[in-house]
């Protein structure tokens, strides 16, 4: 009877002291080494995989859809705009400008030689 008891007093308190320094320590140890390996790789390997995989996806899609909406619209309201405008006044100025100017100094110099020549020759035809 007192052996019983003594047993059961006993192997309480030694497997209560024994497993907890044993487990505290075990797992301590285990779960640090454990958890630090495996999880660093496979968060380092899923990290990657997904961050590739949805970046990749997620670019590819995003930027493709973003870039043909914004640069059709962008570029035909900017186009039609700029080139409404700029052309109409670039052309409208150069062309009177440039015409004016060319078209005088052009037909004033050659019109003179010209119809200098000319004439030299048809009074040298025809004298007078």
């Amino acid at each position: 009877m007192y052996l019983s008891i003594y047993l059961s007093i006993y192997l309480s308190i030694y497997l209560s002291i024994y497993l907890s320094i044993y487990l505290s320590i075990y797992l301590s140890i285990y779960l640090s080494i454990y958890l630090s390996n495996y999880v660093s790789i496979y968060l380092s390997i899923y990290l990657f995989v997904c961050l590739s995989v949805y970046l990749s996806n997620y670019l590819s899609i995003y930027l493709s859809v973003y870039l043909s909406m914004y640069l059709s619209m962008y570029l035909s309201f900017y186009l039609s705009i700029y080139l409404s405008f700029y052309l109409s006044i670039y052309l409208s100025i150069y062309l009177s400008i440039y015409l004016t100017i060319y078209l005088s100094i052009y037909l004033s110099i050659y019109l003179s030689i010209y119809l200098s020549i000319y004439l030299s020759i048809c009074h040298m035809e025809y004298p007078i």
